[in-house]
């Protein structure tokens, strides 16, 4: 399986928050997460995804590896939402998004109403 990673914003915490509960409530895409953190680390995101490969059953060493190919690969994108996190203030979070590929593309296919 192989798993894509990526920031995708800044968010208030209670807006991230009603979003998780919202997901939790109705059918969600399987083998897509969404992550927030108050702070722009590594380390920070590797705490976070510690719950998500038990939940998809996902590969943690590969899902591991792939938060660090990113975060060793987007130096420019990371120093930017970094700054954009501090601009934003402490009641909000960095949010990204953990998936694996193959249901990555079939959310974007169902957005745009492709049936492949």
């Amino acid at each position: 399986m192989k798993y894509t990673f990526e920031i995708i914003g800044v968010s208030p915490v209670l807006q991230f928050f009603n979003h998780q509960q919202q997901t939790m409530q109705k059918p969600q895409a399987l083998g897509i997460e969404y992550l927030g953190t108050h702070k722009c680390t590594l380390d920070a995101f590797l705490e976070s995804i510690e719950p998500v490969p038990a939940k998809w059953k996902w590969n943690m060493d590969q899902v591991v590896d792939t938060v660090i190919d990113f975060w060793l690969n987007n130096s420019e994108s990371i120093q930017y939402w970094k700054t954009r996190l501090i601009d934003a203030g402490k009641d909000n979070l960095l949010v990204a998004r953990l998936a694996d590929v193959t249901a990555l593309q079939a959310e974007f296919e169902n957005l745009l109403g492709k049936n492949w």
